[in-house]
């Protein structure tokens, strides 16, 4: 695999952020997980913001079954995650 240029305007420690996050959103050990977090980051990451990035890794860090319950609405995730939460579920139209 050939390793792909940064775009203009993004640093390489950046693109380099991204990419593990991408891969990351793909790679989750849960298949349902997977179809949740991969279409979201190869959709959305390039234009967030270094805070917006910081949240999505810390809920990465969740374990995979709770984090589906709080995406899926069946058990009110924790606060520190909401908005990451929520932007994921809007994303899905999750409500």
């Amino acid at each position: 695999m050939t390793p792909t240029a940064p775009a203009a305007g993004v640093s390489p420690d950046r693109e380099s952020r991204l990419r593990r996050l991408k891969v990351r959103g793909w790679r989750r050990g849960m298949k349902e997980m997977d179809l949740i977090l991969g279409p979201y980051a190869d959709a959305l990451l390039d234009g967030r913001t270094e805070a917006d990035l910081d949240a999505l890794e810390a809920l990465m860090e969740e374990n995979d079954q709770d984090l589906y319950l709080w995406v899926s609405g069946a058990v009110e995730g924790p606060a520190e995650h909401a908005p990451a939460l929520a932007a994921l579920r809007r994303f899905h139209d999750l409500g």
